[in-house]
């Protein structure tokens, strides 16, 4: 699941963005709303969720939502702010906020603020994915191959491999870039490493291989790859 930041106050914004990565978020962090309308506008990656603070450099957190509802974009929005007169969170709501959060706020109530949106979103992620004989869960960070079996144990992924795994299961069958992963797994901001993507599929191969999971990422040289769940011999 991947969350755009939008705060411009440093403490804050590294704390938020730390507690999000905790909970296996992918953060793209800006400070500025011209900035995040730009990430938004050129659709580098496909966000889960934004928090926007309302007082903002550029474009205000106000502005930002009414251009996303304008443009008819329903990306679920919770606005910070420490603005907490009622006048003020109709006027953010009305902009197309879908919650908002007073400042100070503690980071429980922010998860589980993020946690209320995602629910009321259509793109709704439930506890556990599953795909042919893959299951993810998104509590624990596994996956379990053949669930119903009674020798099966669950396999403890890394973050980085949860998000690989999960979003090759949301893109069965279909051929995806190293660029197109790439966008969706890192940070805009991260330093770009040539051979990040495959190091990160050879990782979680191995960690398959290893448990009986056979290997079903398959490596279309020059294309990409490849979740492929009808043949596990391969």
């Amino acid at each position: 699941m991947r969350v755009l930041l939008v705060e411009d106050e440093p403490d804050l914004g590294a704390a938020i963005k730390r507690v999000l990565n905790q909970e296996k978020y992918v953060v793209d962090w800006v400070t500025d709303g011209t900035d995040a309308w730009a990430y938004l506008e050129n659709s580098w990656a496909q966000y889960t969720l934004a928090i926007v603070d309302w007082m903002l450099p550029g474009m205000s957190g106000l502005e930002l939502c009414q251009r996303l509802r304008n443009n008819k974009n329903p990306l679920p929005v919770l606005m910070l702010t420490a603005k907490d007169r009622m006048e003020d969170k109709v006027t953010g709501l009305d902009a197309g906020a879908d919650d908002y959060l007073v400042k100070p706020f503690g980071m429980a109530e922010l998860l589980a603020r993020l946690r209320a949106l995602q629910r009321r979103s259509p793109h709704f992620q439930p506890k556990q994915l599953t795909l042919g004989n893959l299951t993810l869960d998104y509590g624990n960070s596994t996956v379990t191959s053949h669930p119903a079996h009674p020798d099966k144990q669950a396999i403890t992924l890394t973050n980085k491999e949860f998000q690989l795994l999960e979003y090759l299961m949301k893109h069965p069958n279909q051929i995806v870039t190293t660029e197109q992963i790439r966008n969706q797994l890192w940070e805009v901001s991260a330093e770009p490493v040539s051979n990040v993507v495959a190091a990160q599929v050879r990782l979680l191969r191995r960690k398959l291989a290893n448990s009986g999971c056979g290997n079903p990422i398959e490596t279309l040289h020059g294309m990409g790859y490849r979740l492929n769940l009808t043949d596990e011999s391969k």
